[in-house]
């Protein structure tokens, strides 16, 4: 096919392989998801999938690191930034982080796969220490409370702002939440996630 003969709508059918992608990666997982897998998630031709992204590594690749980009873009402004305080950056990463996970609630289910089937692909482009762990944030956590290893705060605040996500098909696969409601509960932890926090540094 050459760039004559390439389709009209060029950007609805990358983002329909793109979202078909992060389904069956996240279903299956890099090593056992195939092209083919893909395509027929997107309705689209498997010469198309072949054609825009030439192979599953590449659109894998273009798939995380969008998704990289989204966590980075909402995190590093708020725990890098100087001029806010420690309660102010807790508050605001509380309520964005659950924002965005409402918006795009396979993202946490998509990197625990990738995390599971490959750390370290992931480590190599989710570099914590130099984006959290010499942020402000982590110093005004150290200053606050020398008892506590900032580690031990971080993953306590990344668990309860992501494990609801995780768990969301269960909940809801048992009836015990309905997406209206688990869209309530999820508005109400952004204060109480920030509540808790708070209580754990003092």
């Amino acid at each position: 096919m050459t760039k004559q003969e390439k389709p009209e709508n060029n950007l609805s059918t990358e983002e329909k392989f793109k979202a078909a992608a992060r389904v069956v990666f996240t279903k299956k997982g890099y090593a056992a998801t195939k092209t083919r897998d893909i395509a027929e998630e997107a309705g689209l031709n498997l010469a198309l999938l072949n054609y825009y992204f030439r192979s599953k590594e590449n659109l894998f690749e273009i798939v995380m690191q969008e998704k990289i980009l989204l966590l980075f873009s909402l995190i590093s402004p708020i725990v890098n930034d100087d001029s806010t305080s420690l309660e102010q950056k807790i508050d605001g990463i509380s309520v964005r982080y659950i924002d965005m996970l409402l918006q795009n609630p396979d993202l946490p289910l998509f990197v625990l796969s990738e995390i599971k089937n490959n750390p370290e692909r992931f480590g190599k482009n989710f570099q914590v220490d130099n984006i959290i762990m010499r942020s402000h944030f982590v110093k005004q956590i150290a200053e606050r409370n020398k008892t506590i290893n900032p580690v031990q705060l971080i993953l306590s605040f990344i668990g309860m702002l992501v494990f609801p996500f995780i768990a969301k098909p269960v909940l809801q696969g048992s009836g015990v939440v309905t997406e209206e409601i688990f869209s309530q509960l999820m508005d109400e932890r952004k204060q109480l996630t920030a509540r808790w926090m708070k209580m754990m540094l003092d």
